[in-house]
């Protein structure tokens, strides 16, 4: 889920406080309106004769992948992703993070129905850059990230649903189908304040439904293409934990206990170092055409970027796990999800994920999204 604002709306509106909130509310709700008034049934676009070969290929493509998702991986059959909308610009929506300089707990904002998450969206780049700076003028770190795609978890349903968007319709087979996947499976289950448990959880049935689809539908070659950035992403995000588990030790050290933060503050930057070293060496190791998909990210990296791509990962192990001893069951993982999402708080979740799966889950400090605690969607957008 990319975007945790655009699910409201019109209600939201009513539900603000002050003229600031008032100002991006309304931002929110014309940004998705504005993408749903220029979506389109995808038949009509591969009935139109001015719409390019590749472009019908890929909305054919999706809408298979679509079928996919309903009848082998009991995902929602709705409107969403039966239409498709060129935006003419390379996000859906910018999201910003910020955490505090020693400190990988994200910084929550509160929204109604999303609950409190760990960032902002705004459907204008710029107005994400100036609120991204007068956070830094805080004195917090801050990211501002492209997001290809978000889900309204099925509340605009009623509207047309949620398009397919040219900012991730190129995307190559395997992430394509990653993509729906993982905005579907929003709409079967979503815990207000929780993002840890909502991306991971989401994460887990995009990895295992887009090794399904790939195994039993896509070519030799799509499957090639696929496995080659797979093991580039696996790789950076090993070193991603890795470095997240560093800085963490850095800000729980004893130098940063008794305020030494000239020392702290050398730890940090040897730890930064290193990461970026060490990922050097890795890409240094890749090829093909996205050998330089983590440049950016890796350049801007802070503890808001750290904090908030943590949410995709740290929890995937454990419901992968909850998969297999669901007896790979579609419909009984779903069951068992919800029955671990109904308790009443983050660590309750937690923990009954641990004992159904006996795996103890990771925290890498981004700080889970707190009932009532500031925390942190995202790992730089769909694939980081």
């Amino acid at each position: 889920m990319r975007a945790a604002p655009a699910f409201a709306l019109a209600g939201a509106l009513l539900l603000l406080g002050g003229c600031a909130d008032l100002g991006y509310y309304w931002q929110s709700a014309s940004g998705h309106l504005g993408i749903l008034r220029v979506a389109k049934p995808v038949p009509e676009w591969l009935a139109d004769p001015a719409v390019s070969a590749p472009l019908k290929a890929k909305l054919e493509l999706a809408q298979r992948i679509r079928r996919f998702a309903v009848t082998e991986l009991a995902l929602p059959d709705n409107a969403s992703y039966t239409s498709y909308a060129d935006l003419h610009r390379p996000a859906a929506v910018w999201n910003v993070v910020a955490a505090p300089p020693y400190s990988l707990t994200l910084k929550s904002w509160c929204f109604p129905v999303a609950g409190c998450v760990g960032y902002r969206g705004y459907y204008d780049e710029a107005a994400a850059k100036a609120e991204a700076e007068a956070l830094r003028a805080k004195g917090l770190e801050a990211a501002v990230y492209p997001v290809p795609a978000y889900s309204t978890l099925g509340w605009m349903n009623w509207a047309g649903g949620d398009p397919l968007l040219s900012t991730f319709i190129g995307y190559p087979e395997g992430e394509l189908a990653r993509i729906v996947f993982h905005e579907l499976a929003h709409q079967v289950l979503y815990v207000p304040g929780d993002i840890v448990f909502n991306e991971s959880y989401a994460t887990a049935v995009e990895r295992i439904g887009g090794a399904m689809w790939l195994q039993r539908e896509a070519s030799e070659a799509a499957r090639g293409e696929y496995a080659r950035f797979d093991g580039q992403r696996q790789q950076f995000r090993a070193l991603a934990l890795e470095t997240r588990r560093a800085l963490n030790q850095v800000y729980e050290s004893a130098q940063a206990k008794a305020g030494d933060w000239p020392a702290v503050d050398a730890m940090k930057k040897a730890a930064m170092d290193a990461f970026r070293e060490h990922y050097a060496m890795l890409r240094a190791q890749w090829q093909g055409p996205r050998q330089g998909a983590y440049d950016l990210w890796v350049a801007r990296a802070n503890n808001a970027a750290f904090g908030a791509q943590g949410a995709y990962d740290d929890l995937v192990p454990g419901f992968e796990a909850l998969f297999a001893r669901e007896n790979r069951d579609w419909p009984r993982f779903y069951k068992a999800v919800r029955r671990i999402a109904a308790l009443p708080t983050m660590e309750e979740r937690r923990n009954a994920l641990q004992t159904a799966t006996g795996m103890l889950q990771t925290h890498s400090g981004h700080g889970g999204n707190n009932d009532n605690d500031n925390s942190s969607r995202s790992n730089g957008g769909h694939g980081a």
